[in-house]
């Protein structure tokens, strides 16, 4: 997809598709990138091509994704679902490593374990042989959560988490001497669905005075809690005037 979150964290996948890549082609395996996503998957051709160490050298600085992302409303049917196992079947393709949220993942899922029944319509309609059907007749999918929520349990971090991470901090150095200058109270808001990941750790990077959660909803009162401690903060930061002192 092309939704704020993956404009927001894409940085980290670009690291991603370089490691894959280059550990592909270390253990002696064929490696191919497939650009633009599923839809470079059903689409076959100039979107699948062989890779080699260089043509992911000085990515991993660069913003967006190189190897492209797109939605693609013909992987959810079963005909363009056909067309991309054919697609991989003739660049003797067996293992898929899906970067994604949860279209991604549940997308990849399901091409697995539709993939048997796919190679046997393959044979139906005289596109590949018996023998074909039988040398790929299986697909093994490796997942990579690529998620800025860091909500996947079992990984310490999501592909693009900190990437989005960096990006609220900038905002929040970049509000602040106005919040400071002009004595003001700032609320800002920062994505993560019902995981407070992001929040928390801004928060505790920022020295927020107050943060909400959705793993810890607020308790009743919390109104008069948050005003009270805001408005000793305001207090601290209040400025004594300046008097004259002795002078040596």
């Amino acid at each position: 997809g092309r939704g704020v979150k993956e404009r927001i964290g894409r940085e980290s996948m670009n690291a991603a598709v370089r490691a894959v890549t280059r550990m592909g082609i270390y253990v002696g395996a064929k490696v191919f990138l497939i650009y633009e996503g599923y839809e470079g998957l059903v689409e076959g051709g100039e979107n699948i091509k062989q890779a080699n160490w260089l043509s992911v050298s000085n990515i991993i600085q660069l913003g967006g994704t190189v190897i492209g992302s797109a939605r693609c409303k013909a992987f959810t049917t079963r005909e363009g679902r056909l067309s991309a196992a054919y697609n991989l079947v003739q660049h003797g393709i067996t293992n898929l490593c899906v970067i994604g949220g949860d279209g991604s993942l549940t997308g990849a899922n399901i091409f697995r374990t539709e993939w048997g029944g796919l190679l046997e319509e393959l044979v139906s309609q005289g596109k590949i042989t018996e023998a074909v059907a039988q040398k790929y007749c299986h697909l093994n999918v490796v997942g990579l959560v690529g998620s800025i929520d860091n909500d996947f349990c079992g990984t310490d971090m999501t592909i693009g988490t900190d990437s989005a991470l960096h990006r609220i901090m900038e905002v929040i150095d970049a509000i602040t001497t106005t919040a400071q200058s002009h004595q003001r109270t700032f609320v800002l808001e920062v994505m993560g669905r019902h995981c407070g990941y992001l929040a928390l750790v801004s928060a505790l990077a920022s020295g927020a005075d107050w943060l909400f959660i959705p793993e810890a909803p607020p308790e009743d009162g919390w109104e008069n809690h948050m005003c009270k401690r805001l408005g000793e903060v305001i207090a601290i930061q209040k400025l004594e005037p300046l008097r004259p002192g002795p002078c040596a």
